[in-house]
């Protein structure tokens, strides 16, 4: 690709951009929220035409090529924002458009038989009769890669792949993708993960601001370098913080676990206090089963866990955005269990919801419109919207949580993925809140950024606001929570102070391989 240039209305999202990537190669495109990666490789996807530039695939030129043309040619894409129809089953959104006939009809067996064994044999397994309506988001994730194996991708375009992927999900796929690679296949990997970039790709191409700056042999750089390359400075790299010191062992505070009382309900020092929750899933089981935990002024309890054992039902019902079975909930001693989400956020409750599209924004709304959603009333008078007052609010968010572009009159659709997290931090912590529930807060955003609102959390958390952390990073877990709690098949099954905490114990719990030390 040489020269693109992409603009969309007064954004320049692409300028001049460059990337060439050999044959066999797991190749890192990295750069910050914004920089025009997701831009670059819609283009070689077929999902749009650049204004100016050239693209060339195996020798041809293909410039402003459809969808189609590249799909035959062996490109694939997973979008890190699912394309996927929520009523069909996991087998028909795999194979629709490439469906396997007995005739004139659709063969279902033969669907779910050829979709089994891909998830069998890449270890990306979901359940091919499952609705995607009923998916969680990292399964949704899941059948998005499935989706594009299935159809025999030559060149492999991955899209932050494994921002919703467990550990051991992680390592699966990488096997998938080094087998791909090793039988000539090619791998585009778009990541803000460095991590992954050091341990996968054999080059990098860095980009800033729409424009190509760097490229980057992976074995004659680092993690920091990548990282100055991607935002003009250093950047501080998170961390997870400690581990057990001499003194004190895991098999003590598993002791301590296990001989320490719950906290009594109503707790005078607990701004939320959760009392033996219950709240049914999906599948008509209870996702969360039985869950106690409370939360004091200036401190942020972490949650750890595989994806799916019961983190989002817990969130969505504190939240008021899933029904509870039993248990309670209780912000500053005020009953909140069957409260409406209007009388939560009165109390003080603010909520980052885990999946920005589905719960966080409306992308037809303008940026302006998506930062006052849940408090209209607040700039509303004689029966209309004060537009004066709410775009003089929505620019100071724009500024103080470095939105860009920043335009708040931009549909929130035109922004990328990390830009529109930040218009999500910024209506949730930027008003006036006690109690913050910040599920994945950092899913798919760049270093820089990510940096950005960890800062924010432990400037909250410091100014005496509770913070309910949960996190499929359990390094962010582990360098912003003061205590950690482990879910399990619905429980919390151990709960440590996250500065003794050993991330090889906690990973142990979150398998169930460890006894559950706390009710």
């Amino acid at each position: 690709m040489v020269a693109i240039d992409k603009r969309f209305g007064s954004v320049q999202a692409n300028r001049r951009a460059s990337l060439e990537v050999p044959r066999g190669e797991i190749h890192a495109l990295v750069g910050e929220n914004g920089a025009g990666k997701s831009t670059l490789m819609r283009i070689l996807g077929g999902l749009m035409k650049p204004d100016a530039g050239t693209v060339e695939v195996n020798g041809r030129n293909v410039t402003g090529w459809s969808t189609q043309d590249a799909i035959r040619a062996g490109i694939g894409v997973v979008h890190q924002h699912f394309m996927l129809v929520p009523p069909l089953t996991v087998a028909e959104n795999v194979v629709l458009g490439k469906e396997p006939h007995r005739g004139p009809a659709f063969d279902r067996a033969r669907a779910l038989r050829e979709v089994a064994d891909l998830e069998q044999r890449t270890g990306l397994v979901v359940g091919g009769e499952r609705r995607v309506a009923d998916l969680s988001v990292g399964e949704a994730q899941r059948v998005e890669i499935l989706k594009t194996l299935y159809r025999g991708a030559e060149i492999l375009v991955l899209d932050e792949p494994t921002a919703v992927l467990s550990p051991p999900e992680v390592r699966d796929l990488w096997n998938v993708l080094r087998t791909v690679r090793d039988q000539g296949g090619t791998i585009i990997l778009i990541t803000h993960r460095l991590d992954e970039v050091m341990d996968l790709s054999e080059a990098i191409t860095v980009m800033r601001a729409g424009e190509t700056v760097a490229r980057l042999k992976t074995g004659e750089t680092t993690a920091a370098g990548i990282a100055h390359a991607m935002v003009g400075r250093a950047v501080a790299l998170t961390e997870a913080v400690g581990f057990l010191p001499e003194e004190q062992t895991t098999a003590e505070l598993e002791a301590a676990g296990k001989a320490a009382p719950a906290p009594s309900a109503g707790h005078a020092s607990a701004t939320l206090s959760v009392r033996d929750l219950v709240v049914v899933g999906a599948r008509g089981t209870n996702a969360v089963d039985g869950v106690s935990f409370e939360i004091a002024p200036g401190e942020i309890l972490g949650v750890a866990g595989v994806e799916g054992n019961g983190q989002t039902e817990l969130v969505e019902a504190i939240a008021g955005l899933r029904n509870v079975r039993g248990g309670s909930i209780t912000l500053a001693g005020t009953d909140l269990t069957h409260a409406s989400v209007d009388r939560r956020r009165a109390a003080g409750l603010a909520h980052v919801p885990e999946d920005r599209h589905r719960r966080g924004l409306i992308l037809d709304y303008t940026v302006a419109d998506n930062l006052i959603l849940g408090s209209q009333q607040r700039f509303s008078g004689r029966g209309s919207l004060d537009e004066n007052r709410i775009r003089s609010y929505a620019d100071a968010l724009t500024r103080e949580f470095d939105i860009r572009p920043p335009d708040p009159a931009l549909a929130a659709r035109l922004f990328s993925g990390g830009n529109q997290q930040k218009v999500v931090i910024a209506r949730e912590m930027g008003g006036d809140f006690s109690v913050l529930l910040a599920s994945q807060p950092t899913r798919g955003v760049d270093v820089g950024a990510i940096e950005f609102i960890h800062r924010r959390l432990r400037e909250a958390r410091d100014a005496g606001k509770s913070i309910l952390l949960v996190s499929a990073e359990l390094n962010e877990v582990l360098a912003l929570a003061d205590r950690v709690a482990v879910m399990y098949r619905g429980r919390i099954v151990a709960i440590l102070p996250a500065r003794h905490a050993d991330p090889e114990v906690i990973g142990e719990y979150m398998i169930g391989a460890r006894e559950p030390t706390a009710a």
